[in-house]
């Protein structure tokens, strides 16, 4: 487990303005969300990067009521449904009114772990967040996010990394049928809550 300190709030002039910059950029930094019960906080291990021209991103056919944060200024949360079982979060990525996101895939827990496991009784280690599904059950993240700024100091918001990030690798995305060979896919190498197939763990 890394070792914690108090997590810096990102400004949005911290986040560079280009989709596949900010899937890096991401990788490190910090999830903290202040739940009634205190707080939870993880560093994100994967993304996948969602771009204005992907036909498998929520934006390619315009904006709708669903999918509007994906259309705000970088530093939105979009969370959607997945399957109708999931809720996935989503960091919007570009200028405001370019439609583009980055999936938020893995996390690894630094602190509120008891809470997060409350939350998924019976999980622990790594099966607790590499996924992401898991990781917003985890952290008592949902609809009631979708629009929210992050960087903006609420209860739910972005952070500095409070430790340095490993080696970064690239892979093609998981699960899609469309745009599926684009290495769109970034991870923190080695990371034992990453989600991905061991073969797309070692790109």
């Amino acid at each position: 487990m890394v070792k914690v300190r108090k997590p810096k709030p990102l400004k949005r002039a911290d986040l560079p303005t280009e989709t596949v910059a900010l899937a890096r950029f991401l990788i490190g930094a910090t999830i903290v969300h202040e739940l009634p019960e205190g707080p939870v906080a993880a560093r994100i291990v994967e993304t996948e990067a969602y771009l204005p021209d992907d036909a498998a991103s929520h934006t390619f056919r315009g904006e709708t009521k669903r999918n509007r944060p994906m259309f705000g200024e970088r530093g939105h949360a979009y969370v959607y449904l997945n399957y109708g079982v999931f809720w996935l979060f989503n960091v919007s990525s570009e200028k405001a009114g370019i439609g583009a996101g980055v999936l938020v895939r893995a996390v690894e827990p630094l602190f509120g772990v008891p809470l997060m496991q409350a939350r998924r009784p019976g999980k622990s280690g790594p099966d607790l967040t590499n996924g992401p599904g898991k990781l917003t059950l985890a952290m008592g993240i949902g609809p009631q996010h979708s629009g929210l700024d992050l960087c903006a100091r609420g209860e739910l918001f972005l952070a500095a990394p409070i430790a340095p990030t490993g080696e970064i690798g690239v892979s093609t995305r998981i699960g899609l049928t469309k745009e599926a060979h684009r290495p769109l896919r970034f991870f923190e190498r080695g990371n034992p809550f990453l989600s991905g197939p061991r073969k797309l763990n070692a790109g």
